[in-house]
């Protein structure tokens, strides 16, 4: 499988992964910063943006994790720090648990993983809809891909027609509507249940960055995550939503930065 990826400055490394829908680009401010101090690998996760859909249709969480080892044995990284959000977080802290010995700091940034008790979002359910996601692999109009942004954000107003042309054109990448359905249909699975054991496992120190107004995965995971992991710390962003990182980068980039500064 060819990844599209980005390798950017210099120093310790530092990976960060995206979340269902996005692509590498959803780190574009954050890599503008860290750059200035850190090696930036971000990618294409498989299903999304320029990498394209898996060979072999599997989108789980053991299969997305088995993908990352090979793909940072692949830029032979001995240890890094591991960022993730949402969907990426749920890799980012499996990864952790089953290759403790490879990551030096863990950021979850709005991280799945945990049941969640709110309802599913539209596109999700469109996802999972027979005659729908039929159409929805031919016919993809952009105000669906604006309103799947916006539930994201709490500042609606920061929703560009920019940002949704992006996000829009890397939805219309050959495969990838056909595998965002089949990675819809494994996110809610019950037999990806989180392995609650595996998460109080992490002895990694892990920063949580959390948005307030995430409707997606409310705030109560982010809480009840952190009473899981036993050497983590969460920080409240009360004016965002699910991908902090995008919608207040300044202030999120901040608590990183102090994190990674820390000693460990």
């Amino acid at each position: 499988m060819q990844v599209h990826y980005r390798d950017e400055g210099k120093g310790f490394p530092i990976v960060l992964i995206h979340g269902t829908g996005a692509s590498l680009h959803t780190w574009d401010d954050w890599t503008t910063q860290l750059t200035k101090s850190f090696r930036v690998i971000r990618l294409d996760l498989p299903a999304f943006g320029l990498t394209g859909p898996n060979g072999n249709a599997d989108y789980s969480i053991d299969s997305y994790t088995k993908f990352l080892q090979q793909f940072v044995s692949k830029l032979k990284l001995d240890t890094f720090h591991l960022a993730g959000n949402s969907l990426g977080g749920n890799i980012a802290w499996n990864y952790a648990a089953e290759y403790p010995e490879k990551v030096l700091k863990l950021i979850l940034i709005d991280a799945s993983g945990l049941p969640t008790f709110t309802p599913q979002p539209p596109i999700f359910k469109m996802a999972k809809t027979p005659i729908l996601n039929s159409l929805f692999l031919y016919i993809t109009p952009k105000f669906i891909i604006r309103k799947n942004i916006e539930q994201v954000y709490a500042d609606k107003l920061k929703v560009t027609d920019a940002l949704v042309t992006r996000y829009h054109k890397m939805s219309l990448r050959t495969g990838n509507r056909k595998a965002f359905i089949e990675r819809a249909k494994t996110d809610f699975n019950v037999a990806e249940k989180v392995n609650l054991v595996k998460l109080k496992s992490i002895k990694t120190p892990t920063l949580l960055i959390w948005g307030a107004k995430d409707t997606w995965i409310p705030l109560g995971n982010g809480k009840r995550m952190d009473s899981m992991l036993p050497n983590s710390k969460l920080v409240i962003l009360e004016n965002s939503g699910h991908v902090p990182m995008e919608e207040n980068p300044k202030e999120s980039l901040e608590f990183l930065k102090s994190f990674l500064n820390e000693s460990s």
